[in-house]
């Protein structure tokens, strides 16, 4: 699947291969993945309206993408609309069409980009950028699928699918009044939230790789790899342009690499810096009022767990020798810190 779409004025197809692979479109082993490509297989073959929020670069359309590829509508146009880049006074013409004569500059009719979308999907992008009267009409469209062009005396018909995303919180929006309340409700039926990469860094390593090995796809016989410091400076990292900002780095590092191992001297100072923060000691000082020793112990377990994981660049295997744990051992406090999930390890093993 191709997710570099980029939506202006005109509509663009998204270009789905097949079999669509949807661990190729949303890698990860962490529990937060694993539990999104679940909920995406589910309410792909449905027709109900998702609305889909997270950071942004946390991969919005890559979700969308996804959806409609594995749902019946998989071989109908899917259109991409980022409601932010559309200039609010075109937004309506964009969307719904407009009348030869309907405003200054209207030579024809043309056809907007829910008609476009008719029997497949379409994405909204930014949805609470979108004017209030705006989301008067698109509600009608959820409700009957009724889209009247501007300068239009009726209205017609289409089959779409609405798949919205935010990346910001669409129900304060609606306390504000910034946003219609049955609008909101009407469009999540389904929520999907997707987690930023800080509270996922065991995918680091497999984003990574993911995205050398379409740079190796790009051009055959350039074989680059990421040295263990590079990995450890690169899983410190917060990455506060997520899965985006990662893989521009990684394009970035291939770039920049002379050799074929990237090292920590073409990393960004500020990523070079993150990798020794200054951990808070745990307060483990008897108090009046108690403490509670599972917390305590669960929390300096996580500790470690990152601290070995970091050091081993994310080898597990590695991981547990640094812990003088067993695999099956590793594999269940990783699951009940929720650090990775327990299903990239071997648990053939017994303690």
């Amino acid at each position: 699947m191709r997710s570099e779409i980029k939506v202006g004025l005109q509509p663009k197809y998204a270009e789905v291969e097949a079999p669509f692979a949807i661990e190729r479109a949303l890698v990860g082993e962490h529990p937060a993945i694993v539990k999104l490509r679940a909920l995406v297989e589910r309410v792909a073959p449905t027709e109900v309206t998702v609305l889909i929020t997270g950071e942004s670069g946390t991969g919005k359309e890559v979700v969308a993408q996804a959806i409609h590829s594995l749902s019946p509508r998989c071989n109908q146009p899917f259109v991409p609309v980022n409601c932010a880049a559309i200039p609010h006074d075109l937004l309506e013409s964009e969307m719904f069409g407009h009348e030869r004569g309907a405003f200054t500059g209207a030579a024809g009719s043309r056809h907007g980009l829910l008609t476009t979308a008719d029997r497949g999907t379409i994405f909204l992008d930014e949805i609470g950028e979108m004017p209030g009267a705006l989301q008067a009409k698109l509600l009608r469209v959820l409700e009957d699928g009724a889209v009247r062009p501007v300068g239009a005396d009726r209205a017609t018909r289409v089959n779409v699918r609405v798949i919205a995303a935010s990346n910001v919180d669409l129900g304060a929006a609606v306390a504000k009044g910034t946003f219609r309340e049955d609008l909101f409700y009407r469009l999540q039926v389904v929520p999907i939230v997707i987690a930023p990469v800080c509270e996922r860094r065991s995918d680091i390593p497999l984003l990574t790789e993911h995205f050398l090995e379409q740079i190796r796809d790009r051009t055959p016989g350039r074989e680059i790899a990421i040295s263990r410091e590079a990995m450890v400076a690169m899983w410190s990292y917060d990455w506060p342009g997520n899965v985006r900002e990662l893989e521009n780095m990684v394009e970035r590092l291939a770039i920049m690499c002379e050799g074929s191992i990237v090292d920590t001297s073409i990393l960004p100072e500020n990523m070079v810096a993150s990798a020794r923060p200054a951990t808070p000691p745990i307060a483990v000082k008897l108090k009046d009022g108690g403490l509670n020793l599972n917390n305590l112990v669960r929390e300096l377990e996580g500790r470690l767990i990152n601290d070995a994981l970091k050091q081993t660049g994310g080898n597990k295997q590695a991981a547990a020798r640094l812990l003088g744990l067993k695999r099956t051992t590793f594999s269940a406090k990783l699951r009940r810190c929720g650090v990775i999930a327990p299903a990239s390890l071997d648990e053939s093993e017994e303690d």
